[in-house]
């Protein structure tokens, strides 16, 4: 298994042209993360939801759990 490292920021990103070089990951698996955060934002947005925090926890509670479930029920 490889290891996330989180983005930086733009300014701090450094390129190859296939990865970056700050955080080693591959330009499409960040735009892809950028992709399905921007998708959970907007769901977010348009159910209106005034605790943004607390959706956002859930997510990311959710999330590892599912993973979790993945990796031991293959």
């Amino acid at each position: 298994m490889s290891v996330f490292t989180p983005c930086r920021g733009k300014t701090a990103c450094r390129d190859d042209g296939e990865r970056c070089l700050v955080c080693e990951r591959s330009f499409g698996e960040i735009s892809e993360t950028r992709r399905l955060i921007d998708a959970l934002a907007d769901l977010a947005c348009t159910q209106g939801y005034d605790n943004v925090d607390d959706f956002a926890a859930y997510v990311a509670r959710k999330l590892g759990k599912v993973i979790r479930h993945r990796r031991t029920s293959t």
